[in-house]
């Protein structure tokens, strides 16, 4: 199955809200109104919903457009635009260290394995280090996915910011280019908890000063606009480089994908569709905006 057949079997609940609007070869003021109808259905938001359909309107007009198709492609540019990332992920700077974090159940300990996984088979040296020290299962599982990635694995005592700073060292030590760290699930109403995690991102750094650190907030997309609410609050505490967007497969609300990255400007880096360790897709905005939309 191609990358492009994967995002669009994943994004089916939301496809039949939005795909309908996207049928009629006329275009005309019904074309708009259903776009409206079905992206406010899918969870971009009633305002964002509104500033899509006006930007199409302008590029309709710009462009002396008069057939859906070609409209439709404006369409496509027009959400691409928005969901573009303004700069990659820094994996540069080795060894890369990766902070996976999100509340709980948003899936974490599985998008790290998953990640770990992807980057095993691009003939990278991986880490897995268990920083969720909390979860009794969580360390258990992780070591299942380092098992089954062909990850090093990396766990310790009851303190998550020991379990980052030796699985750093071990990656500095044995040349490794990644550590992905797992990290107990928390609500970023806490402030301990969110101070911890601060905590663990200058112990990355002490232990390896010259490797990139990227934050990457795990967010579960069936809360759909929720999501907005939570990311915000996680980027101002932890400085979040990116958003994962797991279980697209499982919610209409595929909507919020857009919504996200242009209201609060985080880049989606990775987004889950389906249970299958090759399920775990790197975003492209395009691709994205093009199964979205056809």
């Amino acid at each position: 199955m191609s990358f492009f057949d994967k995002i669009k079997k994943g994004l089916k609940k939301t496809l039949d809200n939005v795909a309908f609007a996207l049928s009629s070869d006329k275009l005309g003021e019904d074309y708009y109104e259903l776009l409206l109808e079905k992206l406010i259905l899918s969870d971009t938001g009633y305002e964002l919903a509104e500033e899509i359909v006006e930007k199409l309107r302008e590029k309709v007009k710009e462009f002396h457009i008069s057939d859906a198709d070609a409209a439709n492609e404006k369409l496509i540019e027009i959400v691409s635009e928005m969901l573009k990332a303004e700069s990659p992920l820094d994996f540069d700077s080795k060894p890369v260290v990766i902070l996976m974090i999100g509340v709980n159940g948003a899936g974490k300990t599985t998008t790290a394995g998953k990640i770990a996984d992807l980057l095993v088979k691009r003939g990278n040296k991986v880490i897995l280090a268990a920083a969720d020290t909390f979860r009794a299962a969580a360390r258990e599982q992780l070591e299942v996915w380092a098992n089954r990635s062909g990850a090093d694995f990396i766990a310790g005592a009851n303190d998550p910011s020991a379990v980052i700073y030796d699985a750093v060292r071990h990656a500095v030590n044995s040349k490794a280019d990644f550590v992905i760290c797992d990290t107990a699930g928390r609500l970023h109403t806490k402030k301990n908890l969110m101070d911890e995690l601060a905590k663990m991102t200058r112990t990355a750094k002490k232990a390896s000063p010259e490797s990139s650190i990227e934050t990457l907030l795990v967010i579960d997309a069936i809360t759909g606009q929720n999501a907005i609410n939570q990311a915000a609050q996680f980027a101002v505490d932890t400085g979040v480089s990116g958003i994962v967007l797991t279980k697209l497969d499982g919610t209409a609300k595929g909507g919020s994908t857009i919504a996200i990255k242009h209201k609060l400007g985080i880049p989606l880096r990775f987004i889950g569709v389906g249970e299958g360790i090759e399920d775990l897709l790197e975003f492209n905005a395009e691709d994205f905006a093009r199964a979205f939309f056809l």
